[in-house]
């Protein structure tokens, strides 16, 4: 996950700690500490620094496999997102865009702000084992600083008109920061018509690995051209963290 390059205003000290770990991992890293790769990959993510311990001993870790869910009458998710500028940054993990204050998503009487998206190929989450092309995480923090972070899974099909447009403008260089204000982007575009999703208590899925962030699975995937996935795949061919183990976590779904 990633956020803008402004901290946000701290109210209580542990917010604040997940929050500034949640925006590190989304911003730029010149030094590049950890990536996908044999030696400084997920499986060794939690040796590289102290930090990065709950990498390997955290408990409530990102992503899942999705298995079993609990049906219940869960709360509708309500998305209230307005156009931003588009504002893109290729950070040398994922292709990231950094959103315009003022949209947000409401969910069990919370409020949280959209702060940016970004993209992993090949998805992180799995449903019953089954994987998808690619996944957009969008990343949410309430007034706290508590991160929610709604997924939204990509399939091999038509044309998805707001990657069409994110793909026009890729960065051509890494760790620097594009602000196209004469684009406006509209991230309401790649929401599925059906909102139905699964949640659970979860991680971020990059260094820190910081836990406490609220995970909305949305249960339908939308479509991007095969051309769109092997554009990604030409810059991150794989930046999907592996599965981890639920331990016990019980993921709830929406009827």
């Amino acid at each position: 996950m990633q956020i803008r390059n402004c901290p946000f205003l701290a109210i209580i000290c542990c917010s604040l700690a997940l929050t500034a770990a949640g925006l590190a991992q989304e911003q730029p890293h010149p030094e590049h500490t950890w990536d996908y790769g044999q030696l400084h990959g997920p499986s060794h993510w939690g040796e590289l620094k102290p930090e990065f311990a709950q990498c390997v001993n955290g408990h409530h870790q990102s992503p899942i496999d999705i298995r079993n869910p609990q049906r219940a009458d869960l709360p509708p998710i309500q998305f209230d997102y307005k156009a931003s500028p588009l504002d893109i940054i290729d950070n040398g993990h994922t292709i990231m865009i950094n959103y315009a204050p003022g949209s947000f998503m409401f969910v069990g009487g919370k409020k949280y702000e959209l702060k940016q998206f970004h993209f992993h190929r090949p998805s992180e989450e799995k449903i019953d084992g089954r994987g998808f092309a690619m996944t957009a995480h969008l990343v949410h923090a309430d007034p706290n600083g508590k991160l929610a972070v709604v997924a939204i899974l990509l399939q091999k099909g038509e044309d998805n008109p707001l990657v069409h447009e994110l793909w026009n403008d890729l960065p051509k260089e890494k760790d620097k920061e594009e602000h196209l204000n004469n684009i406006q982007i509209e991230v309401a575009r790649l929401l599925p018509a059906d909102h139905g999703y699964y949640t659970f208590d979860g991680s971020l899925t990059t260094p820190p690995c910081s836990e406490g962030v609220t995970w909305y699975v949305l249960k339908h995937p939308v479509t991007v051209t095969a051309a769109e996935i092997e554009q990604f795949s030409k810059i991150y061919r794989n930046d999907a963290r592996p599965t981890q183990q639920l331990y016990d976590r019980v993921v709830m779904e929406s009827k």
